[in-house]
């Protein structure tokens, strides 16, 4: 239980390659966030931590190697929070830069394309937002946590005396 068969700097390596990886390739594959994953997204993430638990642990099952691996993660990833906050362009290119998707009733398509959005994901974001189409909105933005924000154009009473879109 507490005898590792490898040294503890291995776990400590083997956790910072895994972290790495795992930023890079989630980085890379979009941003949609938690909340909005479909049912095969949760999938590959819990077969992704299946499949990296053996190449942390280097077949080591005992409790010790386990926390080191585990401490070595969150250390690593309040380091790089730190280091996103004190260096903002390190920030960006971890989290990524706001998108804008709809400016003035304009849906830029290949802003869709580029984070994998569909027609109905968009729709979606504006139902949720108190709107139906796309000519009602002002600006629409993906954030980097992958949340669809919108800003209603500014209507006169006269047009819509009920408020809605």
């Amino acid at each position: 239980m507490l005898a590792l068969s490898v040294p503890w700097w291995e776990f400590v390596v083997r956790a910072l390659v895994v972290y790495a990886f795992l930023l890079v390739f989630l980085r890379v594959t979009g941003r949609r966030q938690v909340g909005q994953y479909a049912p095969f997204d949760l999938v590959l993430l819990l077969i992704l931590s299946n499949a990296v638990q053996n190449s942390m642990n280097a077949g080591d099952n005992s409790l010790v190697g386990g926390l080191i691996s585990a401490a070595t993660l969150l250390l690593c990833h309040t380091l790089i929070a730190r280091l996103s906050y004190r260096f903002p362009r390190l920030g960006r290119w971890i989290d990524g830069r706001p998108r804008v998707l709809v400016q003035g009733g304009v849906v830029n398509a290949q802003v869709m394309r580029e984070e994998a959005l569909t027609p109905d994901d968009v729709a979606a974001a504006l139902r949720s937002a108190g709107c139906l189409h796309a000519h009602e909105v002002e600006r629409a933005t993906i954030e980097t946590n992958g949340q669809i924000t919108v800003v209603l154009r500014r209507r006169s009473a006269t047009q819509n005396p009920n408020g809605n879109c």
